[in-house]
C-alpha cells in the first residue's frame, strides 16, 4: 500500500506472525484472490513453493505475476530471504513500482511519486540504520541461527562465521552435521563472535542450546523474525527496529559492556 497508494487494494495471504511461510496451506479463499488479483507478488526460491501451483490452477487473463527471485535474477539454492538483503529490498520497490505502471499506465506519474515518497522518507531510518552499522561495524564476526541472517550479514559489512551447512539445514528443517554444530557451539563458546542473531520462529533444541549458551557467555542474542510482528507493522518499522537493537548489541559487545538484549519481534508487508 505504501507503493501503491489509494490506487491498490492489497491483501496479504500470510499475515499470521505464527504462520510458517515454508509449510503454509492455500486454502479455497487464497484461490480465490490469486484468481481475482491483477498483480501477484511472490517471494520465489522454493520460499512459498505452494504459490506456483495456485497461480497454475487458477489461470487468469491479463494478470501480472512477479516472483522475486526471478526479478533479482536469482537461481534455485540461493538463499530466499531477500528481504533481508537491502540492495534487494530496493531492487524490489523499483519493480513492484513497475509492474503497477504497466498494469495502470494512467496513473504512471502517481506511482512514481509514490516510489519518490517511499524511498526518501518511509524509507529514511532503514537507510540510516543500514548506513550507520555498515560505518561503525563492519567486518565484525556474528554468529546465527540460520540462513535467514546471511542475506542482513552481507548487506551490512559484517562477517557471518557460522557454519553455512548449520544455517541452511536449520533453516530447512533439517538436523546440522556434528562437525557442523560443534563448530558453531565452539564459536559461541571461546567469544569468537560480537552477537548472535536468531530466528525466533525457528527455535529448534540445538538452536535454543546456542541462545542459552550465548547468554552465559555474554554475547547479546538479537531476535529476527520471518513474518511482520505485529502483523499491523510497516515493513519499515519492523526492520528498523532490529537493526537498531543489532546496532546496539554491537556497540555493546565492542565497549566490553555485557547486556542481554531482549527480542525485538517488531515479512514484509506488501507493498
Amino acid at each position: 500500500m505504501q507503493l501503491g497508494g489509494d490506487r491498490v487494494a492489497e491483501v496479504s495471504i500470510i499475515a499470521n506472525p505464527a504462520t510458517d511461510p515454508h509449510d503454509y496451506e492455500p486454502s479455497a479463499a487464497d484461490a480465490r484472490l490469486f484468481a481475482s488479483a491483477r498483480l501477484v507478488i511472490i517471494n520465489g526460491l522454493g520460499y512459498d513453493a505452494w504459490a506456483p501451483r495456485l497461480i497454475a490452477a487458477n489461470p487468469t487473463r491479463g494478470r501480472l505475476v512477479l516472483n522475486v527471485g526471478d526479478a533479482l535474477g536469482l537461481h534455485p539454492g540461493a538463499n530466499p530471504h531477500r528481504w533481508y538483503s537491502p540492495v534487494d529490498v530496493r531492487g524490489v520497490i523499483d519493480r513492484v513500482t513497475a509492474a503497477y505502471q504497466q498494469l495502470d499506465p494512467a496513473a504512471s506519474s502517481y506511482f512514481a511519486a509514490q516510489h519518490e515518497q517511499y524511498v526518501t522518507q518511509g524509507l529514511a531510518g532503514y537507510s540510516r540504520a543500514v548506513a550507520s552499522i555498515r560505518q561503525r561495524f563492519a567486518g565484525q564476526r556474528i554468529g546465527a541461527s540460520e540462513s535467514i541472517a546471511a542475506p542482513l550479514a552481507a548487506g551490512l559489512g559484517l562477517r557471518l562465521i557460522t557454519p553455512a551447512g548449520f544455517l541452511n539445514a536449520i533453516s530447512e528443517g533439517a538436523d546440522p552435521t556434528a562437525a557442523d554444530k560443534a563448530e558453531a557451539d565452539a564459536q559461541i563458546a571461546q567469544h569468537d563472535i560480537r552477537v548472535f542473531l536468531f530466528n525466533t520462529q525457528n527455535a529448534t533444541p540445538d538452536v535454543q542450546a546456542q541462545v542459552n549458551a550465548a547468554h552465559a557467555q555474554g554475547i547479546p542474542v538479537v531476535a529476527l523474525t520471518e513474518t511482520l510482528s505485529p502483523a499491523t507493522a510497516t515493513f519499515q518499522t519492523w526492520q528498523t527496529a532490529q537493526l537498531l537493537a543489532l546496532q546496539a548489541a554491537l556497540a555493546s559487545a565492542t565497549t566490553g559492556r555485557n547486556v542481554a538484549m531482549a527480542p525485538v519481534l517488531v515479512r514484509p508487508a506488501a507493498e
